[in-house]
C-alpha cells in the first residue's frame, strides 16, 4: 500500500466548535417550543421534509423524527431523499449531503440551514488536485467516500459510505481491481488492512475522528474496565485496535443496543448520543478522549460545521428561502453514475453484519 503526498488540512481553517456554538442562538423554555412548532408548520406548508444527520443538534433530529423526516447516516439520507415524495428536501448536515440529495433528486428543491457547513474531508480533497492524482494512476478503480464534492464524485467510479466501504472494496478486489481511495486516510488504511486490497490512499482526515487519542483512551478504559469501546473507522489505527465494535454511525447505534455492556465509550461525533440513548436508554455513554479540551482542540468530539445547523437558521431558511443547493448538470450526471453504483451495491448486500471486520 502506498500513500499520496497531498498534505491534509492545508486548504482551509477549521472553526472551533466552541466558537461556532457561541454564535448560534439558543432558545429555552416557551421560546424553544414556539420555534419548533413554527418549523413544523412551515415544513408541512411547503411540502418539505427534514433530512438530518446523526451529528446535528438533537432538536433538529427530534423535529425530523416527529414530522416524518429522516435521521440517519449519509447513505440512508441519500436513499430517503430520493424516495420521499416531498417537493423540497431540507438537509441538516454538511454541504456534501445537500449536494448528494440534489444529485439524486434534481427535480426537487434542496435547501440547508446554512451553506457554510463544510466537511474537512471534502475541503481536504479539492477536485483539481484529486483529478490530477487520479490521472497519475489510470490503472486503478477510483472509490471515493461520500464526504466529497460533486466534482470529486464525478471523477470516481464508485462512491462509498463507511457502512459499505469494506464490502465494496472486497468485491472489487475479488474482481482483480486495484483501488485508488479518497479522501480519509484512516478509513482507507482500515479498509486496506481488513481486505488486503492493493490500495493507493489520498492523505487527509476528519478533524473530529483524527483527534481521538490511543493513550488517553487506554486510561479511560482503565477507569471503566467493564465498558465497551465503539469506534468509527475514520479514527486512527491505535484507537481502532482498542475497539469492541468498529462501524458506521448506524452500525455503532446497533452495537450500543445489542452489546451487553452497561457503559459504552464512543469514538465518533457526540451528536450520535441522541439516537444511542433512544436505542439503549439505560446505558451510560462516554465520549472517547480527544487531543485537547475546550479551546485547545478543534472538535472536542463534535464537528464544528455540524454545529452550524440550529433551530435559528433552520427557521430562517424556511421563512425567507435561500441556501439552495445547485449542481452543474454535467457534473451531476457524472456524480450520479458513481453514487447510483453505491446505492445499487448497498441494496445488493441486504443485511450488513456488525463487527470488527465491518466499517
Amino acid at each position: 500500500m502506498t500513500t499520496s503526498t497531498v498534505q491534509p488540512l492545508r486548504h482551509f481553517k477549521v472553526p472551533e466548535t466552541a466558537w461556532v456554538e457561541r454564535q448560534m442562538p439558543h432558545y429555552t423554555g416557551a421560546e424553544r417550543e414556539r420555534v419548533i412548532e413554527r418549523i413544523k408548520t412551515l415544513l408541512k406548508k411547503q411540502e418539505a421534509t427534514l433530512v438530518a444527520h446523526y451529528y446535528v443538534h438533537e432538536d433538529l433530529q427530534m423535529i425530523a423524527e416527529q414530522t416524518g423526516g429522516c435521521v440517519s447516516d449519509s447513505l440512508d439520507m441519500a436513499r430517503f431523499g430520493k424516495e420521499h415524495p416531498a417537493s423540497t428536501l431540507v438537509v441538516a448536515g454538511v454541504r456534501f449531503m445537500g449536494e448528494t440529495a440534489k444529485i439524486l433528486s434534481p427535480e426537487k428543491r434542496v435547501i440547508m440551514p446554512t451553506l457554510e457547513a463544510e466537511c474537512s474531508l471534502d475541503l481536504g480533497c479539492p477536485a483539481d488536485e484529486f483529478i490530477a492524482f487520479c490521472d497519475q494512476h489510470p490503472d486503478r478503480t477510483v472509490v471515493v467516500y461520500a464526504n466529497t464534492s460533486a466534482e470529486v464524485k464525478a471523477r470516481a467510479d464508485y462512491v462509498a459510505t463507511s457502512s459499505i466501504a469494506v464490502k465494496l472494496v472486497e468485491h472489487l478486489k475479488n474482481e482483480g481491481k486495484k483501488i485508488l481511495w479518497a479522501p480519509d486516510r484512516h478509513l482507507g488504511a482500515y479498509i486496506q488492512k481488513t481486505t488486503g486490497a492493493d490500495m493507493v490512499l489520498w492523505d487527509t482526515a476528519c478533524v473530529v475522528h483524527d483527534e481521538f487519542r490511543t493513550r488517553a483512551l487506554v486510561d479511560l478504559k482503565q477507569e471503566h474496565p467493564d465498558a465497551a469501546v465503539l469506534v468509527h473507522p475514520e479514527s486512527p489505527a491505535g484507537v481502532i485496535e482498542l475497539a469492541d465494535a468498529v462501524g458506521s454511525t448506524s452500525q455503532l447505534i446497533k452495537a450500543a443496543r445489542e452489546l451487553p455492556h452497561e457503559t459504552l465509550i464512543v469514538a465518533t461525533d457526540s451528536g450520535i448520543f441522541y439516537k444511542m440513548r433512544q436505542a439503549a436508554p439505560h446505558k451510560t455513554f462516554l465520549e472517547a478522549p480527544t487531543g485537547g479540551h475546550s479551546a485547545t482542540c478543534r472538535s472536542c468530539a463534535h464537528c464544528p460545521w455540524m454545529a452550524m445547523n440550529g433551530l435559528g437558521n433552520l427557521l430562517e431558511v424556511l421563512e425567507k428561502g435561500g441556501n439552495e443547493i445547485h449542481v452543474d448538470e454535467t457534473v451531476r450526471q457524472g456524480a450520479l453514475r458513481s453514487t447510483q453504483r453505491m446505492l445499487d451495491f448497498a441494496s445488493s448486500q441486504h443485511t450488513l453484519v456488525l463487527g470488527r471486520g465491518d466499517a
